[in-house]
């Protein structure tokens, strides 16, 4: 019965209907069935209520709407449109250097957005038409754009790592004490914050170091621009990225410093965040009334769903427990040979085949609870747990034919733009992050040393 539920849930979501809804009805109808059938204890459900208020006042979810809050204001203010403009123009004279600079600039809109959708979106609509009339190869274009847009996955800070760190934070008690530690040992989002920037690094480096080195031996397909310009523009394109750069820098170093520095948890950062947002688009001077009445409306849109999923997980997890699946998916986890590597290999390809078809709020809340306890007893570093679902889920937001960020810059593409073009372009990037991937199971000093020495 958990597996079918399990499987019901993600064929209702294939088909179509709503996530949440999904979750709290298919759960609530087999509850019924399984009581009537005698399999399920009804005494399960009367856990929700607490679950629910739970949800509602943890401290470690306001950060969510205030995040949102604050990359909706900044793309709304135009300064991203600012950044991959100037960022644009300083490189154009180098072979490749639009293509490195889309992925330098899509790195810095993931540190102030956090949402790839946003991101993969306002790249498409300002960079693609731009590489496209530079003479780039719409390959390499879509590729580049969409493999930077889901930089928002990993770079901090990412509203996939303050939800990890929420469900990793429970996993990881529920691990201790289920080993009988009664005073467990804890995990923050500050942590996965930490631990997510020597890994984020490592593949803004991976990306622009392949864009260099093609660009080396296919110049062709990713042109220079003409060599015409003075010295004065060049010292006006410095000023131009500057004064684009230095507004955006300054708020991200403010939320990720205090943060990483114990000055502010990440709640209390991202409301200094929101502030800032608001006197950056206000200093720009084009945000008027209206779009800060759409940014909060939007604000609201993506948090109630967010919240709206995370309550029918709830009902999921309590129903898929009552049926007895945690206990059968940790004797089916513990049952391999090969120990931890062994287990997590099968989870991260299980996650990678669940990101085609379901989002990561989704599985963040539906998978991560059932097979986190499990592998965090087996002994899983849970920040390097953490960075590791990250990265998995932002390499099957890439992969075709389901890939997320692929839909969404074919929805803003131009009609010359050929789907497979787009699945082509995206192939070396899905290359480098399973490189990044096998990188991290090896050595998972590049997620846990930054946090041991910052945060300990």
């Amino acid at each position: 019965m958990a597996l079918l539920l399990f499987v019901t849930v993600v064929v209702v979501i294939m088909a179509g209907y709503p996530v949440a809804f999904t979750l709290a009805g298919v759960s609530l109808l087999f509850a019924l069935v399984g009581a009537a059938l005698g399999l399920f204890e009804p005494g399960f459900l009367n856990a929700i209520p607490s679950r629910i208020y739970g949800i509602i006042t943890n401290e470690t979810l306001i950060a969510v709407p205030v995040f949102v809050f604050m990359g909706v204001v900044l793309q709304k203010s135009r300064l991203a449109d600012d950044l991959l403009l100037a960022g644009a123009d300083l490189l154009r004279r180098m072979s490749g250097g639009l293509g490195i600079s889309v992925v330098l600039i899509g790195a810095l809109l993931a540190a102030t957005t956090g949402i790839v959708g946003a991101t993969v979106t306002t790249m498409g609509l300002l960079s693609l038409p731009a590489m496209l009339k530079r003479g780039y190869h719409p390959a390499i274009a879509c590729g580049t754009i969409c493999t930077a847009g889901t930089l928002g996955q990993i770079i901090p800070p990412s509203l996939v790592l303050v939800l990890l760190g929420d469900v990793l934070s429970s996993a990881y008690q529920q691990a201790q004490l289920n080993q009988g530690i009664f005073s467990p040992d804890t995990v923050s989002v500050a942590d996965l914050f930490a631990g997510a920037l020597v890994p984020g690094v490592l593949l803004i480096v991976l990306y622009s170091a392949w864009l260099f080195v093609a660009a080396l031996f296919r110049p062709q397909w990713m042109p220079a621009a003409p060599r015409a310009s003075s010295a004065a523009r060049d010292g006006a394109d410095w000023m131009r990225l500057a004064k684009a750069l230095a507004p955006t820098l300054s708020l991200i170093i403010v939320v990720l410093g205090s943060i990483l520095g114990g000055l502010a948890t990440p709640t209390e950062a991202a409301s200094v965040g929101a502030v800032g947002a608001l006197l950056l688009a206000a200093a720009r001077g084009n945000f008027p009334r209206a779009q800060l009445r759409d940014s909060a409306r939007s604000t609201v849109r993506i948090t109630c769903m967010v919240f709206m999923i995370l309550i029918g997980a709830t009902f999921f997890s309590l129903v898929f427990r009552g049926f007895g699946g945690d206990d059968a998916v940790h004797r089916m986890l513990t049952g391999f040979d090969g120990g931890l590597m062994t287990t997590m290999i099968v989870v991260m390809l299980l996650m990678f085949l669940l990101g085609f078809v379901l989002d990561f709020i989704e599985i963040t809340f539906v998978v991560v609870p059932i097979v986190g306890p499990v592998l965090l007893a087996m002994g899983a570093d849970p920040v390097w747990l953490g960075i590791m679902i990250a990265v998995n889920l932002q390499t099957s937001f890439l992969t075709p034919p389901f890939g997320f960020s692929l839909f969404y810059l074919r929805g803003v593409a131009p009609r010359s733009i050929e789907t497979r073009q787009i699945y082509r372009g995206v192939a070396p990037f899905i290359g480098l992050q399973l490189l990044a991937l096998l990188a991290l199971a090896l050595w998972p000093g590049l997620a846990t040393w930054l946090p041991s020495v910052l945060l300990r």
